[in-house]
């Protein structure tokens, strides 16, 4: 008996060992990827390949190819599987952010030799595209307010179609409203403003201004809207809309003090979404708002400029200083989004329920 007690931790142990298996050092995809890099560099140097994107291309899929050779030799099929499916996540991770950052660079390496002080403070009033100098405050005065504008218009009218789709609606009525909200969204830039063109210009005589720029925004944002909004709506769990409604709490209340606050975040995120589309849109300005060297404080009478257009006219230009020009007001767009988009994600944290432990 005293013997069968003292071999049974052996056995055991002998067990726990055949169970185990050998792996691979947790440094090992850093080096696998390195030297995947560096083949991948050297085939193409030896093929006669000069593209960094060919050398990428050879590298990440040498480096899919080792993993699982490698993987399958050390710890098996089925751990060999699960690693390349990780490594061609991380593949297409690095494929999707690798041009992100090559435009960040670019743009802020050639922005950055014409934004100054001078540059946001001054208009292009007596200075020839050909010639150094002038400034971008009337492009980026027009993008405030037109951009302003439309999210004034379209955002309270997608977030109440949304609510009603959400929240309401069951029938035909909203069928169409579904409908139509995917047509609007395949719409074109050009279309819309060819629609406010016809309508707000040609029949009823407006002139070109930074409000009829401002509605072809607002009809390109609202589909935009009304989806995100939608789909964040119905992610609101059930259980909160019925515990608020049989403590005897109007439906209206509900949706306006339990809904809403808890997609708040979502919300305001699809909203930012939609007003980062419309800011870099050219062709609608093109056409409504003409675009002018001076500053036009008022939106709704005269030509206005914006970034993108002033963006496009500096660069069509083709001299050195205009293409300077044009790459630091890519560069304002970009730090325009990106702050919209910080200021938002902040309201979104300050106005989100709190839960307490």
């Amino acid at each position: 008996m005293s013997h069968a007690i003292q071999d049974r931790p052996v056995a055991t142990v002998k067990r726990a060992s055949s169970l185990s298996s050998a792996r691979l050092p947790r440094w090992s995809p850093i080096a696998i990827a390195a030297g995947s890099v560096a083949a991948g560099i050297g085939i193409g140097l030896a093929a006669g390949w000069h593209s960094r994107v060919q050398w990428g291309m050879i590298a990440a899929l040498l480096f899919v190819l080792a993993t699982y050779v490698l993987t399958t030799k050390v710890e098996g099929s089925r751990q060999a599987k699960d690693r390349v499916a990780t490594s061609l996540v991380w593949v297409c991770f690095v494929l999707a952010v690798v041009p992100l950052l090559s435009l960040a660079w670019v743009t802020i390496s050639k922005g950055m030799d014409v934004l100054d002080p001078y540059f946001l403070s001054h208009s292009m009033n007596g200075v020839l595209d050909a010639e150094a100098g002038g400034g971008v405050y009337h492009a980026l005065l027009g993008t405030i307010e037109q951009v302003a504008i439309a999210t004034v218009i379209a955002a309270p009218i997608g977030l109440l179609t949304a609510v009603y789709l959400v929240e309401y609606g069951g029938g035909k009525l909203a069928q169409a409203v579904t409908f139509f909200v995917d047509v609007m969204t395949g719409i074109p830039s050009i279309v819309a403003g060819l629609f406010v063109l016809a309508t707000w210009n040609l029949m009823l005589g407006f002139g070109p201004s930074g409000f009829a720029g401002a509605m072809a925004l607002a009809i390109l944002m609202m589909p935009v809207v009304v989806r995100s909004t939608e789909e964040m709506l119905k992610l609101v769990p059930n259980e909160l809309r019925e515990a608020s409604l049989a403590l005897g709490i109007p439906k209206w209340r509900t949706i306006l003090k339990v809904v809403l606050p808890t997609a708040i975040g979502g919300i305001t995120t699809g909203v930012m979404l939609a007003v980062a589309r419309i800011t870099g849109e050219t062709a609608p300005i093109l056409l409504l708002v003409f675009g002018t060297k001076l500053i036009n404080p008022n939106p709704f009478e005269g030509a206005q400029s914006s970034l993108p257009l002033y963006v496009y006219e500096q660069y069509a230009v083709g001299t050195d200083a205009a293409v300077s020009r044009a790459w630091a007001a890519a560069l304002v767009l970009i730090a325009f989004v990106m702050i919209l988009n910080l200021v938002a994600r902040g309201i979104a944290r300050w106005k989100a329920p709190k839960t307490g432990r």
